[in-house]
């Protein structure tokens, strides 16, 4: 899972380490100023890809959901470009996220942005979001279907 092609798609991993490549692979595909809204019950494996897309963008430190905190940034090593994981669980709706200035990682043209729980914000996401659904079929084995939107250059 070297290469992925922005089309949309579906994706069968069979373990833990197979979505985080996936999420390795995904993040060097996609070009910087990308927003990716993860869909996927508690559970679904959206922290693990967002551990494999950090990593696809050099990053080595080590990648937590931001449950709690929101958000987390990173820098990319190298470049003055950063990484946006959010994780909406906890916002109740468009204005609360709002309030945080969540407006202000959805349009960064330096970063890319991975939202969880981006049902939240729903009103507000981007025309050109792209769609990742995660479906837990056992404890081992993820779905995982990508939307593009039509306008994104491929």
């Amino acid at each position: 899972m070297n290469t992925l092609t922005l089309e949309d798609q579906v994706i069968i991993t069979h373990s833990r380490e197979e979505s985080e490549c996936f999420g390795e692979a995904f993040a060097r595909s996609l070009p910087i100023g990308s927003v990716v809204a993860m869909y996927g019950d508690l559970g679904a494996g959206k922290t693990v890809i967002a551990r494999g897309f950090a990593r696809g963008l050099g990053i080595s430190e080590a990648v937590s959901s931001p449950t709690y905190t929101i958000v987390q940034e990173y820098d990319i090593p190298g470049t003055a470009n950063r990484f946006y994981h959010l994780d909406l669980y906890r916002i109740t709706d468009e204005h609360a996220a709002l309030g945080f200035g969540v407006d202000e990682f959805l349009s960064d043209p330096d970063a890319w942005t991975l939202l969880e729980w981006p049902i939240r914000i729903k009103g507000i996401l981007p025309p050109e979001v792209i769609k990742l659904s995660i479906e837990k079929i056992s404890d081992e084995e993820r779905h995982i279907t990508l939307e593009f939107p039509k306008n994104m250059d491929k």
